[in-house]
Protein backbone atom coordinates (compact mmCIF):
# COMPACT_ATOMS: atom_id res chain seq x y z
CA UNK A 1 0.00 0.00 0.00
CA UNK A 2 1.33 3.56 -0.77
CA UNK A 3 1.50 6.39 1.46
CA UNK A 4 -1.25 8.12 0.10
CA UNK A 5 -3.40 5.30 0.29
CA UNK A 6 -2.21 4.93 4.08
CA UNK A 7 -2.81 8.40 4.59
CA UNK A 8 -5.89 8.84 2.56
CA UNK A 9 -7.57 5.71 4.72
CA UNK A 10 -7.25 8.50 7.33
CA UNK A 11 -7.78 12.19 6.23
CA UNK A 12 -9.36 11.07 3.04
CA UNK A 13 -8.11 10.72 -0.51
CA UNK A 14 -8.10 14.74 -1.47
CA UNK A 15 -6.55 15.77 1.96
CA UNK A 16 -3.90 13.02 1.58
CA UNK A 17 -3.26 13.90 -2.01
CA UNK A 18 -3.04 17.90 -1.31
CA UNK A 19 -0.58 17.06 1.64
CA UNK A 20 1.76 14.75 -0.18
CA UNK A 21 1.31 17.51 -3.10
CA UNK A 22 0.03 14.47 -5.84
CA UNK A 23 -2.59 14.90 -8.19
CA UNK A 24 -5.86 12.57 -7.96
CA UNK A 25 -5.26 12.34 -11.26
CA UNK A 26 -2.29 10.63 -11.32
CA UNK A 27 -3.20 8.01 -8.47
CA UNK A 28 -6.77 6.87 -9.92
CA UNK A 29 -4.56 5.87 -13.28
CA UNK A 30 -2.27 4.32 -11.17
CA UNK A 31 -4.90 2.25 -9.23
CA UNK A 32 -6.86 1.47 -12.85
CA UNK A 33 -3.59 0.12 -14.53
CA UNK A 34 -4.11 2.50 -17.45
CA UNK A 35 -1.34 4.38 -17.20
CA UNK A 36 0.76 1.43 -17.36
CA UNK A 37 2.76 1.71 -21.38
CA UNK A 38 1.36 -1.72 -22.00
CA UNK A 39 -2.29 -0.78 -20.85
CA UNK A 40 -2.47 2.15 -23.13
CA UNK A 41 -0.26 0.10 -25.47
CA UNK A 42 -3.47 -1.72 -25.61
CA UNK A 43 -6.08 0.41 -25.66
CA UNK A 44 -4.30 1.66 -28.51
CA UNK A 45 -4.59 -1.38 -30.44
CA UNK A 46 -8.15 -1.94 -29.40
CA UNK A 47 -8.86 1.23 -30.93
CA UNK A 48 -7.48 0.39 -34.21
CA UNK A 49 -8.71 -2.42 -34.65
CA UNK A 50 -12.69 -0.84 -33.63
CA UNK A 51 -11.70 1.72 -36.17
CA UNK A 52 -11.06 -0.93 -39.33
CA UNK A 53 -14.06 -3.03 -38.37
CA UNK A 54 -15.88 0.26 -38.95
CA UNK A 55 -14.36 0.38 -42.17
CA UNK A 56 -15.12 -2.66 -43.36
CA UNK A 57 -18.99 -2.57 -42.18
CA UNK A 58 -19.57 1.35 -43.47
CA UNK A 59 -20.95 2.73 -46.54
CA UNK A 60 -19.12 3.50 -49.79
CA UNK A 61 -18.90 6.41 -50.88
CA UNK A 62 -21.40 5.76 -53.72
CA UNK A 63 -23.75 4.56 -51.05
CA UNK A 64 -23.83 7.04 -49.04
CA UNK A 65 -24.23 9.35 -52.02
CA UNK A 66 -27.39 6.82 -53.00
CA UNK A 67 -29.05 7.24 -50.07
CA UNK A 68 -28.66 11.07 -49.67
CA UNK A 69 -29.73 11.34 -52.82
CA UNK A 70 -32.87 9.11 -52.05
CA UNK A 71 -33.62 10.59 -48.83
CA UNK A 72 -33.68 14.20 -50.36
CA UNK A 73 -35.78 13.33 -53.38
CA UNK A 74 -38.57 14.80 -54.51
CA UNK A 75 -40.48 12.09 -53.19
CA UNK A 76 -39.27 11.58 -49.95
CA UNK A 77 -38.46 14.92 -49.30
CA UNK A 78 -41.30 15.32 -46.43
CA UNK A 79 -41.12 11.82 -44.94
CA UNK A 80 -38.59 11.30 -42.07
CA UNK A 81 -36.00 7.78 -42.62
CA UNK A 82 -38.32 5.74 -41.57
CA UNK A 83 -40.89 6.12 -43.77
CA UNK A 84 -38.30 6.23 -46.14
CA UNK A 85 -36.87 2.84 -44.88
CA UNK A 86 -39.91 0.80 -45.04
CA UNK A 87 -40.89 2.53 -48.10
CA UNK A 88 -37.74 0.88 -50.10
CA UNK A 89 -38.74 -2.68 -48.23
CA UNK A 90 -41.89 -3.13 -49.79
CA UNK A 91 -40.69 -1.96 -53.31
CA UNK A 92 -37.88 -5.00 -52.62
CA UNK A 93 -34.67 -2.38 -52.34
CA UNK A 94 -33.04 -2.03 -49.10
CA UNK A 95 -30.17 0.80 -49.00
CA UNK A 96 -29.46 0.61 -45.13
CA UNK A 97 -30.88 0.84 -41.54
CA UNK A 98 -32.61 3.96 -40.80
CA UNK A 99 -30.55 4.60 -38.24
CA UNK A 100 -27.54 5.27 -40.96
CA UNK A 101 -29.88 7.32 -43.37
CA UNK A 102 -29.94 9.47 -40.01
CA UNK A 103 -25.99 9.49 -39.74
CA UNK A 104 -25.90 10.14 -43.28
CA UNK A 105 -28.21 13.25 -42.87
CA UNK A 106 -26.52 14.46 -40.51
CA UNK A 107 -23.49 14.46 -41.70
CA UNK A 108 -24.52 17.42 -44.16
CA UNK A 109 -26.59 18.91 -41.13
CA UNK A 110 -29.91 17.80 -42.79
CA UNK A 111 -31.65 16.57 -39.76
CA UNK A 112 -34.20 19.18 -40.27
CA UNK A 113 -36.84 19.98 -42.97
CA UNK A 114 -35.55 19.16 -45.98
CA UNK A 115 -37.84 20.90 -48.34
CA UNK A 116 -37.42 24.62 -49.26
CA UNK A 117 -39.98 26.13 -46.60
CA UNK A 118 -40.90 29.21 -47.50
CA UNK A 119 -38.93 32.05 -45.84
CA UNK A 120 -40.87 34.92 -44.22
CA UNK A 121 -40.13 38.51 -44.70
CA UNK A 122 -37.87 40.19 -42.00
CA UNK A 123 -39.69 43.12 -40.50
CA UNK A 124 -37.82 46.26 -40.02
CA UNK A 125 -37.91 46.59 -35.74
CA UNK A 126 -39.99 50.28 -35.63
CA UNK A 127 -37.67 52.76 -33.44
CA UNK A 128 -39.86 56.03 -33.18
CA UNK A 129 -38.82 58.91 -30.92
CA UNK A 130 -41.23 61.47 -29.58
CA UNK A 131 -39.98 64.92 -27.86
CA UNK A 132 -43.13 67.25 -27.84
CA UNK A 133 -46.89 66.21 -28.07
CA UNK A 134 -48.28 65.46 -31.52
CA UNK A 135 -45.50 63.89 -33.17
CA UNK A 136 -46.31 60.30 -32.50
CA UNK A 137 -49.56 58.86 -32.14
CA UNK A 138 -50.24 54.92 -31.21
CA UNK A 139 -53.62 53.44 -31.46
CA UNK A 140 -55.20 50.67 -31.29
CA UNK A 141 -58.79 48.60 -30.43
CA UNK A 142 -59.51 46.37 -27.95
CA UNK A 143 -63.26 44.66 -27.43
CA UNK A 144 -65.92 45.32 -24.08
CA UNK A 145 -68.01 42.97 -23.09
CA UNK A 146 -72.05 42.93 -23.77
CA UNK A 147 -74.58 42.15 -22.05
CA UNK A 148 -75.00 38.76 -22.76
CA UNK A 149 -72.00 35.69 -24.01
CA UNK A 150 -69.83 36.78 -27.31
CA UNK A 151 -71.50 40.09 -27.84
CA UNK A 152 -68.41 43.05 -27.56
CA UNK A 153 -68.42 46.65 -28.25
CA UNK A 154 -65.15 47.80 -30.00
CA UNK A 155 -63.27 50.97 -28.43
CA UNK A 156 -60.78 52.55 -30.64
CA UNK A 157 -58.10 54.49 -28.92
CA UNK A 158 -55.88 56.89 -30.31
CA UNK A 159 -52.99 57.96 -27.56
CA UNK A 160 -50.20 60.98 -27.64
CA UNK A 161 -47.45 58.64 -26.83
CA UNK A 162 -45.54 61.50 -25.66
CA UNK A 163 -47.86 63.12 -23.12
CA UNK A 164 -50.59 59.69 -22.98
CA UNK A 165 -52.98 62.26 -23.73
CA UNK A 166 -55.85 60.71 -25.32
CA UNK A 167 -56.48 62.66 -28.24
CA UNK A 168 -59.82 60.12 -30.01
CA UNK A 169 -61.61 57.35 -29.00
CA UNK A 170 -64.21 55.56 -30.44
CA UNK A 171 -66.91 53.03 -29.39
CA UNK A 172 -69.43 50.94 -31.76
CA UNK A 173 -70.03 47.50 -32.70
CA UNK A 174 -67.84 46.08 -35.38
CA UNK A 175 -64.57 46.86 -36.22
CA UNK A 176 -64.13 49.25 -39.26
CA UNK A 177 -61.43 50.55 -41.45
CA UNK A 178 -64.24 53.24 -42.47
CA UNK A 179 -64.77 53.71 -38.35
CA UNK A 180 -60.95 54.43 -38.11
CA UNK A 181 -60.58 56.91 -40.67
CA UNK A 182 -63.52 58.97 -39.09
CA UNK A 183 -61.30 58.41 -35.62
CA UNK A 184 -58.01 59.60 -37.31
CA UNK A 185 -59.75 62.69 -39.44
CA UNK A 186 -61.20 63.85 -36.23
CA UNK A 187 -57.98 63.92 -33.72
CA UNK A 188 -55.87 65.45 -36.79
CA UNK A 189 -58.37 68.36 -37.04
CA UNK A 190 -58.84 68.81 -33.18
CA UNK A 191 -55.40 68.99 -32.90
CA UNK A 192 -54.54 70.91 -36.15
CA UNK A 193 -51.85 68.84 -36.55
CA UNK A 194 -49.68 70.35 -39.29
CA UNK A 195 -48.37 67.79 -42.85
CA UNK A 196 -45.16 65.76 -42.12
CA UNK A 197 -45.39 66.77 -38.10
CA UNK A 198 -47.13 63.34 -36.78
CA UNK A 199 -46.48 59.69 -37.33
CA UNK A 200 -49.10 57.29 -36.23
CA UNK A 201 -48.11 53.81 -35.25
CA UNK A 202 -50.52 50.53 -34.92
CA UNK A 203 -50.11 46.73 -35.24
CA UNK A 204 -51.05 45.03 -38.07
CA UNK A 205 -55.08 44.43 -37.76
CA UNK A 206 -57.57 44.58 -40.76
CA UNK A 207 -58.12 47.73 -39.82
CA UNK A 208 -54.85 49.24 -39.51
CA UNK A 209 -53.88 48.09 -42.77
CA UNK A 210 -56.02 48.98 -44.60
CA UNK A 211 -55.87 50.33 -48.14
CA UNK A 212 -58.13 53.30 -47.43
CA UNK A 213 -56.20 53.75 -44.12
CA UNK A 214 -53.21 54.25 -45.46
CA UNK A 215 -54.70 56.41 -48.31
CA UNK A 216 -55.99 58.99 -45.67
CA UNK A 217 -52.74 59.11 -44.27
CA UNK A 218 -51.10 59.78 -47.37
CA UNK A 219 -53.75 62.89 -47.77
CA UNK A 220 -53.05 64.38 -44.72
CA UNK A 221 -49.31 64.30 -44.60
CA UNK A 222 -49.09 61.54 -41.61
CA UNK A 223 -46.17 59.01 -42.04
CA UNK A 224 -47.45 55.76 -40.86
CA UNK A 225 -45.74 53.01 -38.53
CA UNK A 226 -46.74 49.13 -37.60
CA UNK A 227 -45.58 47.03 -35.16
CA UNK A 228 -44.09 43.56 -36.35
CA UNK A 229 -46.33 40.64 -36.67
CA UNK A 230 -46.79 39.27 -33.40
CA UNK A 231 -44.74 41.77 -31.76
CA UNK A 232 -46.89 42.81 -28.73
CA UNK A 233 -43.80 45.13 -27.30
CA UNK A 234 -44.22 46.76 -30.47
CA UNK A 235 -47.03 49.02 -29.57
CA UNK A 236 -46.63 49.12 -25.77
CA UNK A 237 -48.33 52.83 -24.40
CA UNK A 238 -51.72 51.98 -26.03
CA UNK A 239 -51.74 48.21 -24.72
CA UNK A 240 -50.71 49.46 -21.44
CA UNK A 241 -53.89 52.31 -21.40
CA UNK A 242 -56.05 49.15 -22.21
CA UNK A 243 -54.84 47.74 -19.01
CA UNK A 244 -55.47 50.96 -16.89
CA UNK A 245 -58.88 51.18 -18.67
CA UNK A 246 -60.13 47.75 -18.10
CA UNK A 247 -58.01 47.74 -14.14
CA UNK A 248 -59.79 50.64 -12.97
CA UNK A 249 -62.15 50.28 -9.95
CA UNK A 250 -65.77 51.52 -11.65
CA UNK A 251 -64.54 49.16 -14.46
CA UNK A 252 -68.08 46.81 -14.99
CA UNK A 253 -67.83 42.97 -15.76
CA UNK A 254 -70.29 43.68 -18.60
CA UNK A 255 -71.72 46.49 -20.01
CA UNK A 256 -75.87 46.40 -20.14
CA UNK A 257 -75.42 48.70 -24.02
CA UNK A 258 -73.66 50.53 -26.35
CA UNK A 259 -75.07 53.79 -24.59
CA UNK A 260 -73.96 52.46 -21.33
CA UNK A 261 -70.72 51.90 -22.50
CA UNK A 262 -70.07 55.37 -23.80
CA UNK A 263 -71.49 56.83 -20.94
CA UNK A 264 -68.84 55.28 -19.18
CA UNK A 265 -66.18 55.79 -21.66
CA UNK A 266 -66.89 59.33 -21.59
CA UNK A 267 -66.28 59.57 -17.61
CA UNK A 268 -63.35 57.81 -17.74
CA UNK A 269 -61.51 59.30 -20.53
CA UNK A 270 -62.09 62.74 -19.01
CA UNK A 271 -60.47 61.62 -15.61
CA UNK A 272 -57.30 59.29 -17.47
CA UNK A 273 -57.08 62.75 -19.50
CA UNK A 274 -57.58 65.68 -17.01
CA UNK A 275 -57.25 64.34 -13.64
CA UNK A 276 -54.90 60.67 -13.44
CA UNK A 277 -51.32 61.65 -12.42
CA UNK A 278 -49.14 59.24 -14.39
CA UNK A 279 -46.20 57.82 -12.50
CA UNK A 280 -44.13 58.41 -16.01
CA UNK A 281 -45.16 61.69 -16.23
CA UNK A 282 -43.49 63.09 -12.96
CA UNK A 283 -46.90 62.56 -11.39
CA UNK A 284 -48.57 65.02 -13.89
CA UNK A 285 -51.83 64.23 -15.56
CA UNK A 286 -51.87 63.75 -19.04
CA UNK A 287 -53.41 66.87 -20.42
CA UNK A 288 -50.87 69.06 -18.23
CA UNK A 289 -47.99 67.40 -20.58
CA UNK A 290 -50.01 67.53 -23.50
CA UNK A 291 -50.99 71.22 -23.19
CA UNK A 292 -47.72 72.69 -21.67
CA UNK A 293 -48.41 73.26 -18.38
CA UNK A 294 -46.01 70.50 -17.38
CA UNK A 295 -43.17 73.10 -16.26
CA UNK A 296 -45.53 75.73 -14.13
CA UNK A 297 -47.20 72.43 -12.39
CA UNK A 298 -43.73 71.75 -11.37
CA UNK A 299 -42.84 75.05 -10.49
CA UNK A 300 -45.63 75.36 -7.78
CA UNK A 301 -44.92 72.01 -6.16
CA UNK A 302 -41.52 72.50 -5.44
CA UNK A 303 -42.53 75.61 -4.10
CA UNK A 304 -44.61 73.50 -1.91
CA UNK A 305 -41.56 71.42 -1.06
CA UNK A 306 -39.62 73.69 0.18
CA UNK A 307 -41.80 75.53 1.97
CA UNK A 308 -42.45 72.38 3.61
CA UNK A 309 -38.79 71.69 3.95
CA UNK A 310 -37.96 74.98 5.60
CA UNK A 311 -40.64 74.43 8.64
CA UNK A 312 -39.59 71.06 9.50
CA UNK A 313 -35.61 70.02 7.63
CA UNK A 314 -35.30 66.83 10.50
CA UNK A 315 -37.89 65.12 8.29
CA UNK A 316 -36.04 65.27 5.04
CA UNK A 317 -33.47 63.30 6.02
CA UNK A 318 -31.45 63.13 2.48
CA UNK A 319 -31.90 67.21 2.58
CA UNK A 320 -33.90 69.71 0.38
CA UNK A 321 -37.03 67.60 -1.50
CA UNK A 322 -36.61 67.65 -5.59
CA UNK A 323 -39.88 67.20 -7.94
CA UNK A 324 -38.98 64.36 -10.25
CA UNK A 325 -37.82 65.60 -13.90
CA UNK A 326 -40.43 65.16 -17.04
CA UNK A 327 -38.95 62.88 -19.60
CA UNK A 328 -37.60 64.80 -22.39
CA UNK A 329 -37.54 61.97 -24.87
CA UNK A 330 -40.00 58.08 -25.43
CA UNK A 331 -39.13 56.02 -27.43
CA UNK A 332 -40.80 52.47 -28.82
CA UNK A 333 -37.70 50.60 -29.34
CA UNK A 334 -34.65 52.84 -28.65
CA UNK A 335 -31.58 51.92 -30.15
CA UNK A 336 -29.31 49.82 -27.89
CA UNK A 337 -26.60 52.47 -28.44
CA UNK A 338 -28.61 55.46 -27.14
CA UNK A 339 -28.51 56.27 -23.67
CA UNK A 340 -32.46 57.02 -23.20
CA UNK A 341 -34.50 58.61 -20.59
CA UNK A 342 -37.49 56.18 -20.71
CA UNK A 343 -37.48 52.26 -21.76
CA UNK A 344 -40.43 51.13 -24.12
CA UNK A 345 -41.79 48.31 -22.38
CA UNK A 346 -45.58 48.36 -21.46
CA UNK A 347 -46.31 50.56 -18.03
CA UNK A 348 -48.93 48.73 -15.47
CA UNK A 349 -49.12 52.77 -14.93
CA UNK A 350 -50.59 54.29 -18.39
Amino acid sequence: MTAVEELGQITGVTTACQVLNIPRSSLYRAASGTGHPERRASVQRNQRDKSRHKWRRALSDRERDKVRSVLNSERFQDQSPHQVYAALLDEDEYLCHWRTMYRVLDEYKEVRERRNMLRHPAYAKPELLATAPNQLWSWDITKLRGPVTWTYYYLYVMLDVYSRYVVGWLLAERESARLAQELTAAAYSKQQVEPGQLTIHADRGSAMIAKSMALLMSDLGVNKSHSRPHVSDDNPYSEAQFRTLKYSPGYPDRFGSLPDARQWCQRFFTWYNQEHHHSRLALLTPADVHYGRAQERLSQRQVVLQRAYQTHPERFVNGPPATPMLATAVWINPPRETDLVETPTAEADC
